[in-house]
């Protein structure tokens, strides 16, 4: 076998076409696990009856589990939910008609909530209870307080967790190929199969994956540099 440096290029450029759907599955994974992250923090850290148990065997199970099984779970077990909700109640839905991708991103935003939860909890606890006291002295709500006080220093302590946990992501939508997705890894071994020369294609899918890797580190120090401007009492 010998390495056609010029098919990397042909490669690469057909392989720009797939970034869209991997940006998608990666960015709405993280948003949405942010949010089931940050309810289900919340519930552990105030002990809510009930949800704060379901919350960390929730946790505990997405963790302690491959992010590959949570997918075919989802892909298997949706069409069947679907399906039975739509007989049950005549409804006229068809599993069928679920777009392929939205297996990917139901199924990616739930490990993202798991991993999420324990980057937004670690973070609240980051912040000194005295900035919530002193809060509440003041005639804030706990909602006012969270949102205006605790938040914004929990997201400071935990932005390199975060990014570490978007680049995660990133890479493990690769996974996504696995229900028909084309996204970055896929697009290569599609665009492979037309000549064999599969090294070549994977060398130009890991150097656009470290392109955008390289993209997320470099904006994450951007926003960490305004954090700290802002601390120490400059003008962002």
């Amino acid at each position: 076998m010998k390495l056609d440096p010029s098919f990397i290029w042909t490669a690469f450029v057909k392989l720009l076409s797939a970034i869209p759907v991997t940006l998608e599955i990666t960015f709405v994974s993280v948003l949405c696990g942010l949010v089931i992250g940050s309810i289900t923090a919340l519930a552990r850290i105030y002990r809510i009856p009930v949800l704060a148990q379901l919350s960390s065997g929730y946790v505990t199970f997405i963790r302690g589990t491959p992010m590959l099984t949570h997918l075919l779970l989802i892909y298997f077990s949706l069409p069947m939910l679907v399906d039975g909700l739509s007989s049950q109640f005549g409804l006229g839905w068809s599993s069928a008609r679920i777009p392929m991708i939205a297996f990917a991103l139901v199924s990616f935003s739930i490990t993202a909530g798991a991993y999420m939860s324990e980057v937004v909890r670690s973070g609240l606890l980051a912040v000194d209870r005295g900035q919530m006291e002193a809060a509440l002295s003041v005639g804030m709500s706990t909602p006012q307080a969270l949102r205006r006080i605790v938040f914004p220093q929990a997201f400071a302590a935990s932005l390199p967790n975060l990014s570490n946990s978007l680049i995660g992501m990133l890479h493990g939508s690769t996974l996504a190929f696995t229900v028909s997705v084309v996204d970055l890894n896929a697009k290569a071994q599609i665009v492979a199969s037309t000549n064999w020369k599969f090294f070549e294609a994977y060398v130009a899918a890991a150097l656009i994956f470290w392109g955008l890797t390289l993209l997320i580190e470099r904006a994450t120090s951007f926003i960490e540099r305004k954090i700290n401007v802002y601390n120490r009492g400059g003008v962002a």
